[in-house]
């Protein structure tokens, strides 16, 4: 019967809660390739929740919104507020797919009010997997913990050979130059990483420049 839980084999190991576990997991998936498998062309927004409306990566990120949007391209986001709102906010006002994959957390993450199709997750994995499953490139403004934790699950992805190579911008000279100088100076000097994969990043700094590249290279 479709949707009735099978109980566990008999010394399968999996218990109940671990089966229930599964089957969230299971259901995120499906859900969210049910909504975004017909997407088309996309570029996943990445940034930080705490910058204000009259930032300059608030006014950046909506900027490029709305020239992906103009150009037919969808715009992904995790669907909260900051940076995340200002990339939903310019692909609206661009008359384009503004999609927000939002996360359940203990203080609730509402989505923003710019999203147009809007998908819940209760796991951080799922939640990355289908905001890197249906961009063909990504935009990472300067930002926190998660951020950070995004733009290096993308590089190690394509580094090893799990995601084809797409183009990552970094925006934001001020903010990403360091991080960059960094990865040459130490890791790349160590033998810790090749010269090559810092190939995959690109630091640029604005929006126009960011839409050019990821338009440039979606357009291959």
């Amino acid at each position: 019967m479709s949707g009735a839980r099978i109980p566990p084999a008999a010394g399968s190991g999996i218990s109940l809660e671990e089966q229930h576990r599964i089957e969230r997991i299971s259901g995120e998936l499906r859900t969210g390739v049910a909504e975004l498998g017909d997407l088309g062309p996309a570029i996943s927004i990445f940034g930080s929740a705490r910058v204000a409306e009259d930032s300059w990566e608030y006014r950046s990120a909506q900027s490029l919104g709305k020239l992906m949007a103009e150009a037919g391209v969808s715009v992904i986001t995790g669907g909260g507020p900051g940076v995340m709102e200002a990339g939903n906010r310019g692909a609206r006002s661009g008359e384009g797919r503004s999609i927000g994959l939002n996360i359940t957390l203990p203080h609730e993450q509402l989505a923003n009010p710019y999203v147009d199709t809007d998908i819940a997750f209760r796991y951080f994995f799922t939640r990355k997997f289908m905001l890197i499953r249906y961009a063909m490139g990504f935009a990472i403004y300067p930002g926190g913990m998660g951020t950070i934790d995004e733009l290096f699950e993308l590089l190690t992805l394509v580094q090893t050979g799990k995601l084809q190579p797409c183009p990552m911008v970094l925006v934001g000279h001020d903010y990403w130059s360091g991080l960059y100088n960094w990865l040459a100076r130490e890791c790349v000097t160590r033998g810790y990483i090749e010269p090559a994969d810092l190939d995959l990043l690109e630091v640029v700094p604005d929006e126009e420049v960011a839409a050019e590249v990821l338009l440039d290279k979606i357009r291959r």
